[in-house]
């Protein structure tokens, strides 16, 4: 009797730490052995939320890529518009304005071509986001001359899903000598020496023109693609962890109660024992 008691508050005592490891842990399952099924079930929920993680941080970069395209965009499109202006001025004036005038003209029209190289050569992440795969820091040189390459900068943002991030240089700003950049070179040589050549410079620009709002199209499109996977991803996460709490976590409340049960069960078992193990061999000899 004595021995079985013992074995019994042995259990009790075993029930009793098990609720308070769990209590102070907050955790239903710590340790494979706690419940097999859950483990593996935890094991999966973890693993799909690294994995979406990783897409969610692929998107913030490829959102950084195509946030800067937009800008440079917006601001070569600006830029374009009004080059635009300054070739209708120039046609408005033709021949018989002043070469002082069309001079200052020309300057302008120089300093938004050297304004626009710089906007090719935008940077993010100290790489060039119209120069492809490039190593170099540069998509074009002050000549207006690609420096970049043809490759291309993709990021997962889900299992099956890989969005390009970079934007082409050629498809933004032109190839070869129909480039923007050789177009306002010729724009400006025509301000100084042959006005008459205007009027094919404002068909070119126009090309060139709907040329970018394309580009800007684009990117805003793999923008809102990038944006709408990754809050997909966040909101993913956010089921899983609800999902993982329901595997791993306690039930509060029904440990506490289930803790003061135990605890009194155990007080129980004491007071049973201690009547159960006092007669002694002595007791029995009298």
């Amino acid at each position: 009797m004595a021995t079985n008691t013992l074995s019994n508050l042995q259990v009790n005592l075993a029930r009793n730490q098990r609720l308070q490891d769990q209590l102070s842990s907050g955790k239903l399952v710590t340790k494979a052995s706690d419940s097999p099924g859950g483990a593996v079930i935890a094991m999966q929920h973890r693993s799909d939320m690294a994995a979406l993680n990783q897409y969610s941080r692929n998107a913030d970069d490829g959102l950084g890529w195509l946030s800067m395209a937009d800008t440079a965009l917006t601001s070569a499109s600006t830029q374009i518009n009004r080059a635009r202006e300054l070739v209708l001025t120039g046609l408005s004036s033709g021949s018989a304005g002043s070469s002082e005038a069309r001079e200052a003209i020309a300057l302008e029209v120089d300093n938004l071509r050297q304004s626009l190289i710089d906007l090719a050569n935008t940077t993010y992440l100290d790489r060039p986001v119209f120069g492809g795969t490039t190593a170099g820091h540069l998509a074009y040189d002050n000549n207006g001359a690609y420096q970049g390459d043809d490759g291309q900068v993709n990021r997962m943002i889900s299992a099956n899903a890989a969005v390009r991030v970079d934007t082409s240089g050629d498809q933004v700003f032109g190839s070869g000598p129909n480039t923007v950049f050789a177009l306002l070179g010729r724009i400006s040589d025509n301000l100084r020496n042959n006005p008459s050549g205007l009027q094919a410079d404002l068909t070119d620009i126009d090309t060139a023109q709907k040329r970018l709002q394309a580009a800007l199209s684009g990117v805003g499109s793999r923008y809102n693609q990038v944006s709408q996977m990754q809050q997909t991803a966040e909101n993913r996460v956010l089921d899983l962890k609800a999902q993982l709490s329901d595997v791993e976590d306690i039930d509060l409340p029904k440990t506490i109660t289930e803790l003061s049960l135990q605890q009194t069960a155990y007080q129980a078992a004491l007071a049973a024992t201690a009547r159960v193990i006092q007669p002694s061999l002595v007791d029995f000899l009298r």
